[in-house]
């Protein structure tokens, strides 16, 4: 295969996707010699057809997510003109492939299952969970890929935008306002199933989930695909229940989702929450802790700020991630403006958020001064953050 443009570190080759806003490539990295694939959106086309919070969505999804049966996201490189979003690269193509064993489809239908638990117990709900968008690796796993419909929400929120594939998405999503996003994929997770068994769709009518199951599906197939398929998302089974499933459980290996650095104490992030009505809970939640949107936002590994627009020197703004407590977070920030020669001066405009009691962000702008000094500041900061949490004895 002829490799010709480079993008970064990697070499880019031959387009093995495309859809109407944009075409995935195989690249490889040069510096370690692996595989990639690189979805590559056209600026100019995704503000013209506002996708910009679509394509948002999808990389801040991506970046939140780090487990086996999900495509990784390694990073995003924007040009003025293109947004190349690098993945890991899956070899085997969509679970769209031929009629399986009873045996590979229920192992497929566990690491899905363990997919959708994993995103839903971080607040994000897929909303285009079908076999295109499930691919499958060269050692024969499944990889949940594409979502660029997914939502993120606190658990129970409700979700109204109707989206997602007609043959695979909930009753409730079409004839509703409003749905519980949890539901609704696990909606999908049964037509799926139904589709890996069977080998064709199954329903004719979606509000009513008229079906007919095939002679040869067993009583066991029969009973979990009636949990699933059921159209009154309160009656559906949920994952917990599909877990403890007789045929479900056959031969079940759980797969272990791993944080990385950049989900690292988001899973207790909804704590702050919890107490009270959900109305309430937003009004009285402590200034200390912020939501996941704004965690998105202020992220420095997640900051898509820049990503549709150039950002001003004038008016530069920096957010930096601490896994240090707030009192030691500011000591460091003491520290990083001495090295820089900048005295220092505590505003009540300052801003050090607390996301949970060892994890803090920091923004940090410029309003005067040179760009010189103000970056030197930035890069002292960035350094003194990432030192060991127990190391408590800073160089003065």
């Amino acid at each position: 295969m002829g490799y010709g443009v480079r993008v970064g570190r990697y070499q880019v080759g031959k387009t093995i996707g495309e859809g109407t806003f944009a075409k995935v490539k195989m690249a490889v990295d040069t510096e370690n010699g692996k595989s990639v694939a690189i979805k590559v959106l056209d600026k100019k086309m995704v503000v013209e057809n506002r996708l910009m919070q679509q394509v948002k969505r999808e990389i801040s999804a991506m970046k939140l997510l780090h487990h086996p049966n999900i495509v990784r996201i390694h990073e995003v490189i924007a040009t003025k003109t293109k947004i190349y979003i690098v993945m890991e690269y899956v070899s085997g193509g969509s679970s769209r492939r031929r009629c399986m064993s009873e045996k590979e489809a229920r192992r497929y239908f566990q690491q899905l299952i363990d997919a959708v638990d994993y995103c839903h117990a971080r607040g994000i709900y897929h909303r285009d969970l079908k076999p295109e968008n499930l691919l499958i690796d060269s050692k024969g796993n499944l990889k949940v890929s594409d979502f660029g419909l997914s939502a993120l929400r606190k658990p129970g929120d409700m979700l109204s935008t109707a989206c997602g594939s007609p043959s695979y998405v909930a009753p409730e999503v079409i004839i509703h306002k409003k749905y519980e996003g949890a539901a609704a994929d696990i909606w999908s997770c049964g037509v799926i199933l139904f589709e890996l068994l069977a080998g064709f769709l199954p329903l004719r009518t979606i509000a009513k989930a008229e079906y007919k199951c095939p002679e040869w599906f067993a009583a066991t197939h029969r009973k979990l695909l009636s949990r699933i398929l059921e159209p009154m998302p309160r009656r559906r089974a949920k994952v917990a229940e599909i877990l403890e499933d007789e045929w479900f459980r056959v031969g079940y290996e759980p797969a272990a989702g791993i944080l990385s650095e950049t989900t690292a104490g988001l899973e207790n992030i909804y704590e702050p929450l919890d107490g009270g009505k959900p109305a309430e809970a937003t009004k009285t939640r402590s200034p200390s802790f912020i939501n996941a949107f704004q965690l998105i936002a202020m992220s420095n590994d997640l900051d898509l700020s820049g990503l549709f627009e150039e950002q001003d020197d004038e008016q530069q703004k920096t957010k930096l991630c601490s896994k240090h407590p707030v009192s030691e977070t500011i000591e460091k920030i003491q520290v990083a403006a001495m090295d820089a020669s900048l005295s220092v001066e505590r505003m009540n405009g300052s801003k050090v958020i607390e996301v949970t009691p060892t994890h803090c962000m920091i923004e940090i702008s410029r309003s005067a001064g040179e760009i010189r000094v103000y970056k030197e500041f930035c890069k002292s900061l960035s350094e003194k953050l990432e030192t060991s949490a127990g190391s408590r004895h800073l160089a003065r």
